[in-house]
């Protein structure tokens, strides 16, 4: 865990340093965002399973809050640059799901304590059965037209639901009926150029 901490620390002071800021600026932004929301010690959040969410966690109303991402380990997050690069994915991403129209008055989840769950995704309604492993923080949604499967982890203001890139790129092409659209398919690029990532949504209550 010390040397991840000093990896990420180094990798920080290099990106603001390199650029000539002092904290300021896009990066700075960044770096300012990170230690504002705790210590160092708190990048693992980008680590899936780092954090265990339980079941009784999901249980709830989630509204969509962004894009999400995490890393399947703490070494692929530290190769990848830290919390930092965690952060600018997520801002590639956002344009993507922007042009497809995804906003939080039209994406959120609901996770029922009998099992089931509702979702809206870009206004398209979802409802069926959910089960959650908490060793994998692996969360299965069965629906009539669709099985989804997905990895849960904690963020600064909720939860996020990730997926491994070629899933996460099938959902969005068949819910928003969109198989064609070349941005689209840039999502799943972004992901390939990162080892063990994952990209999905950020919901918060």
């Amino acid at each position: 865990m010390k040397k991840v901490k000093a990896i990420v620390l180094a990798a920080l002071t290099l990106m603001v340093t390199g650029c000539g800021m002092q904290g300021t600026g896009a990066n700075g932004s960044i770096l300012g965002g990170i230690l504002q929301g705790g210590t160092l010690g708190n990048v693992i959040i980008s680590v899936i399973g780092a954090q265990k969410v339980t079941a009784q966690d999901l249980i709830g109303s989630w509204t969509y809050s962004g894009p999400g991402c995490a890393f399947t380990s703490e070494k692929l997050l530290a190769q990848a640059g830290g919390e930092v690069a965690a952060a600018q994915i997520k801002e590639k991403v956002l344009p993507y799901y922007q042009q497809i129209g995804i906003t939080s008055q039209n994406t959120n989840i609901t996770f029922k304590q009998d099992g089931t769950f509702a979702a809206t995704f870009r206004g398209k309604a979802m409802n069926g059965t959910w089960t959650y492993d908490e060793a994998s923080s692996k969360v299965s949604l069965k629906s009539l037209l669709l099985n989804i499967n997905c990895y849960a982890k904690r963020n600064y203001t909720g939860i996020g639901l990730l997926f491994e890139s070629s899933k996460l790129l099938n959902i969005l092409q068949t819910m928003a009926a969109l198989s064609g659209n070349q941005s689209i398919q840039s999502v799943g690029e972004i992901s390939k150029t990162y080892d063990g990532l994952r990209v999905g949504f950020d919901f918060s209550r």
